[in-house]
């Protein structure tokens, strides 16, 4: 019974250990995720119409490009039109969730939609609420403190701690 409760302690002074470990490497480190607001694709042509004219109107997003001879103008996908739109308004008000709603007919993504010439600049590419195109911040240069969603690194502890008190329970029962 001595030697097992020994071997009980080196297990968890090594999990320990490890868990230490990991938490010091990890440092607290963010993964940066870039998002796209895009129409969902159960949406009704009329309510994203109804939504593009509130967002390009009132909303004042910018719809240039989704005007006629613009990389983004295909009148015959109006979800293609409105995913632009509402790319645009969601990060021109600092990336809030409500900021890529409109009305339900809109969802956050990590799956890039821009086609052809027609790109859809992401949360990585903005600065204090203004989009900036490619030719206007290099990458990286962009002001990061709200853009995109963290995902904290955490969930690394967790798996080796998990790990671990598998491990030791699969030890112990074995003695």
């Amino acid at each position: 019974m001595i030697m097992s409760l020994s071997r009980l302690f080196l297990l968890a002074a090594t999990t320990a250990m490890l868990m230490v470990v990991a938490t010091a490497q990890i440092g607290g480190q963010v993964i940066q995720v870039e998002l796209w607001c895009v129409a969902k694709n159960n949406a009704e042509d009329s309510s994203l119409q109804t939504a593009i004219e509130w967002a390009c109107g009132q909303g004042g997003a910018d719809c240039g490009p989704i005007q006629q001879g613009g990389p983004c103008n295909d009148p015959t996908d109006v979800q293609k039109m409105a995913s632009f739109v509402f790319n645009n308004y969601y990060l021109k008000n600092g990336e809030e969730d409500e900021a890529c709603n409109f009305n339900n007919n809109a969802a956050l993504t990590s799956l890039n939609p821009s086609q052809g010439t027609c790109k859809y600049p992401s949360s990585k590419g903005v600065n204090n609420g203004r989009v900036a195109d490619d030719t206007s911040t290099g990458a990286g240069q962009a002001d990061m403190s709200r853009a995109g969603r963290r995902i904290s690194n955490s969930w690394i502890v967790t798996f080796i701690g998990f790990s671990s008190l598998l491990m030791m329970t699969r030890i112990i029962h074995h003695l």
